[in-house]
C-alpha cells in the first residue's frame, strides 16, 4: 500500500468517527471541572495540537525563515523537527552527558518534564514553495502570502514566514523549554523571524472551564466549532481526499494568523452600552443581547431590523447563521498577548487570532469580507500574522511531518 493510499485510509477512518490518536477531552463549552494536565498524543492522521482539548492556558507563535538550500536538506529539517516534537509532547526525559560539554537542554523542567498539555503544530507559508526546493507544483491551491486587508497596518517584521510553530501548554516555562529545544535542534537551519506569546485562559475562566475572555473583556469563542466532533472537523477543518489539492496535503488545514492590536485605553473609555452594541453580546454573561445565557441562539430571524442585536454588530456580521454562510465556519484557537507599551505610552495588547479551515476563501476570507468596515475597527488593527498550511499529521513512528511533501 502506498503512503498516499495509507493516508486516505486513515482520513477515511476519521471521517467515520474513528480518529487515530484521539484524546479524551472535557466539554469545550460551558462550566467544567479543571482537568488534569496530560501529555497530548503526537501521532495521528492530523496534527493533534490543532484540535486537542481542553484549551491550555498559554500559547506561543514563532515564525522562521528556512536556511537550507535543497529539498533533501529540507526533508532532514522536517524529520529532525518531528523527532524533537515527538519527544517533547511525550515528556521524554532529556539525556545527560559529561559536564565538560554544554547540557542537552535548558533544565527549565528538571529531569522529568511533567505533563502540561504541551502541543506543537508545524505549518508552512507560501514562501516555502518558491524555487529553492522545487515545490512550486506542490503548493496547496489557496496558500498565498497574506495580503493587506481592510484596516490592516501590517508590520513586515511581524508578518509571514517559511515555517510557523504554534505551541500551547499550561505554563510559560513549558513553552520556553520546548521553543528552546526546537531552536537548538534546528540551529543553522531555521532563523527566527517573529514571535508572540500570551495566554488563552485567564484567572476567571481557567478553573471553571468557561469560555475565555479577550482583552476587551468579552467572551471570545462562544460559537466556535466543537472540536470533540470528528464529523464537524472533517466538514470544516481537514482537507479531504479527492479535493482539488495536492495529494500530500490530505489531512492538513489552512491556518490564518492575525496579530490584532487592541486600543484598550480607548475601549475602556467607551460606554458599556456602546461596547455591547458593537459586539452584540452582554459583556459579563456573554449572552446575545436580549438573551440570558451565553450559548442562547441569538435568533436573528426574530430581529430582522437589528432592534435587539444591531445589524452591524460583530457577532452578526461574523456569523449571520444563515444557510448561505454555514460553510464559512472555522476552528479558532487564538490567545491574548501583551507586549508592554509603545512610544506613545499606550499599552501594546491584543489578540493573536488563529483559525484552521479547509478553505481560506470559504473560511477566514469570507468572514473577514463581512467584517470589513465594521464599527469595531475604531478599536482594533491587524499589525502582523500570515497565511500558513498546517501539515498533515504523522500516523506512525516511521513517518515525519511533511514527508510526502518533500518525498
Amino acid at each position: 500500500m502506498t503512503e498516499v493510499s495509507r493516508r486516505r485510509l486513515v482520513i477515511g477512518a476519521v471521517t467515520s468517527g474513528v480518529a487515530l490518536g484521539a484524546v479524551t477531552v472535557t466539554g469545550c463549552t460551558g462550566p467544567a471541572a479543571a482537568p488534569t494536565a496530560r501529555f497530548v498524543p503526537f501521532h495521528g492522521a492530523t496534527q493533534t495540537g490543532i484540535s486537542a482539548l481542553p484549551l491550555p492556558t498559554r500559547g506561543l507563535l514563532a515564525s522562521f525563515s528556512v536556511q537550507v538550500r535543497d529539498r533533501a536538506a529540507l526533508g532532514g529539517l522536517l524529520a529532525g523537527l518531528t523527532d524533537e516534537i515527538r519527544g517533547l509532547m511525550a515528556g521524554t526525559p532529556p539525556r545527560t552527558r559529561d559536564a565538560a560539554y554544554p547540557p542537552v537542554d535548558s533544565g527549565l523542567l528538571g529531569a522529568d518534564p511533567p505533563p502540561d498539555d504541551l502541543s506543537v503544530v508545524v505549518s508552512v507559508g507560501a514562501s516555502l514553495f518558491d524555487d529553492r526546493f522545487g515545490l512550486a507544483t506542490r503548493r496547496p491551491t489557496e496558500l498565498i502570502t497574506m495580503p493587506f486587508l481592510a484596516n490592516d497596518r501590517l508590520d513586515p517584521q511581524r508578518s509571514h514566514g517559511d515555517l510557523l510553530l504554534a505551541l500551547e501548554s499550561g505554563h510559560a516555562d513549558t513553552l520556553q523549554f520546548a521553543l528552546r529545544q526546537l531552536m537548538r535542534r534546528t540551529r543553522g537551519e531555521l532563523v527566527l523571524q517573529w514571535l508572540v506569546e500570551g495566554y488563552g485562559r485567564g484567572a476567571a475562566d481557567a478553573a471553571a472551564g468557561t469560555t475565555p475572555r479577550n482583552l476587551l473583556g468579552f467572551r471570545d469563542g462562544t460559537a466556535n466549532l466543537d472540536a470533540r466532533d470528528p464529523a464537524v472537523l472533517d466538514r470544516h477543518v481537514w482537507l479531504p481526499a479527492g479535493a482539488d489539492e495536492p495529494e500530500w496535503a490530505v489531512g492538513g488545514s489552512y491556518q490564518a494568523v492575525r496579530i490584532i492590536r487592541m486600543f484598550v485605553e480607548f475601549w475602556d473609555r467607551t460606554q458599556l452600552v456602546e461596547q455591547e452594541a458593537l459586539i452584540g453580546r452582554h459583556k459579563i454573561s456573554g449572552a446575545p443581547l436580549g438573551m440570558r445565557d451565553e450559548f442562547d441562539d441569538p435568533r436573528y430571524d426574530t430581529d430582522p431590523d437589528g432592534t435587539r442585536i444591531p445589524l452591524d454588530s460583530h457577532i452578526r456580521r461574523a456569523n449571520p447563521r444563515t444557510p448561505e454562510t454555514a460553510g464559512n465556519l472555522m476552528l479558532r484557537r487564538g490567545f491574548s498577548y501583551t507586549r508592554g507599551f509603545d512610544g506613545a505610552g499606550q499599552l501594546d495588547q491584543g489578540l493573536a487570532f488563529v483559525s484552521y479551515q479547509r478553505s481560506l476563501r470559504q473560511g477566514f476570507l469570507a468572514v473577514q469580507g463581512r467584517l470589513n468596515g465594521e464599527r469595531l475597527e475604531e478599536y482594533v488593527v491587524a499589525e502582523g500574522g500570515g497565511f500558513f498550511f498546517a501539515l498533515p499529521g504523522v500516523p506512525s513512528e516511521d513517518r515525519f511531518l511533511g514527508d510526502e511533501l518533500v518525498g
